[in-house]
């Protein structure tokens, strides 16, 4: 099992930040790994989403996600090649300043077993890059 969390102040609006983590479709634009999305379901309630990622190994996994517009979003998986378990959230709160704070929590386990490599990729090597990702992401908005 794994977890990680980050907390960092993005320069954006809360609003920017919450729409650039909900728009599932666009993440193989901007976030390294994905390769593709299909969207199963989507409302303001919250999405199914299989994922489609190829970080030294391609593998795809469903995740349920619910929304809690504009603060927050939470995933527990719901299937998937490798994970056991793919549990997290996304926090934002406004800072003031056109900031907010965001903190991104993630616990996973694996099926089997995990080369050491693949699990310090996908928990701890990825996650500065991805943060700010999505940060330039959100500043384009």
């Amino acid at each position: 099992m794994a977890k990680v969390e980050t907390t960092e102040v993005f320069q954006a609006p809360i609003e920017n930040i919450y729409k650039v983590i909900t728009d599932y479709e666009s993440y193989p634009e901007f976030v390294d790994g994905v390769s593709s999305i299909n969207i199963l379901e989507e409302n303001e309630n919250g999405a199914r989403v299989e994922y489609a990622l190829n970080l030294i190994k391609k593998f795809t996994y469903i995740i349920k996600l619910t929304h809690l517009c504009p603060t927050q979003v939470t995933w527990e998986l719901e299937s998937g090649d490798i994970f056991k378990k793919n549990s997290g959230s996304w926090n934002l709160t406004d800072v003031g300043n056109g900031e907010t704070e965001v903190k991104y929590q993630l616990d996973i386990d694996f099926k089997g077993f995990a080369p050491k490599a693949v699990v310090n990729k996908l928990v701890s090597g990825n996650l500065p890059k991805m943060m700010s990702q999505y940060h330039e992401r959100s500043k384009k908005l």
